[in-house]
């Protein structure tokens, strides 16, 4: 991410309004985002909106199992980024769960932790997890969490 210098640009004009944020790389997702840090939830749900997402988020799995039981074909998930150290259910439990709610409807499940070693990788991909990502997650990870391709 490039981030503009204090004042004009090096031509002496006008930075671009956008030149501080990277493109996304696919907006227009419909993204549930579960993770019971507050904080750290609203916050990767503002960044992800300001990147052209939809963003439903939650801090808890009985909100998020509810919400998508209740939700009609044309509002469910493209994309869900689920903490695996949730309370009552954890992100694996969550995610099966999900995707019995979901049935053939295609929701790409990412796994969003603090947990990032070989066993725990091991352990989402099994799961049927795309992606683990370890939090804190780049600005980089954020602008690409909707592209598939994007998040090698």
């Amino acid at each position: 991410m490039r981030l503009p210098a204090a004042g004009p640009g090096a031509d002496g004009a006008a930075m671009p309004a956008d030149a501080a944020m990277p493109a996304p790389a696919v907006a227009g997702k419909r993204i549930m985002l579960v993770d019971d840090n507050v904080d750290a939830a609203e916050t990767l749900g503002q960044l992800l909106a300001a990147h052209g997402h939809s963003v439903e988020v939650f801090n808890d799995p009985a909100s998020a199992l509810d919400a998508l039981a209740r939700m009609g074909p044309a509002k469910r998930p493209d994309l869900a980024v689920l903490d695996i150290g949730l309370p009552v259910l954890d992100g694996y439990q969550l995610a099966a769960r999900m995707r019995a709610l979901l049935g053939n409807h295609p929701c790409r499940m990412i796994a969003l932790t603090g947990y990032g070693q070989d066993a725990d990788l091991a352990r989402s991909a099994a799961a049927g997890f795309e992606r683990h990502l370890v939090k804190p997650i780049t600005p980089e990870q954020v602008a690409n969490l909707g592209d598939p391709a994007g998040l090698q």
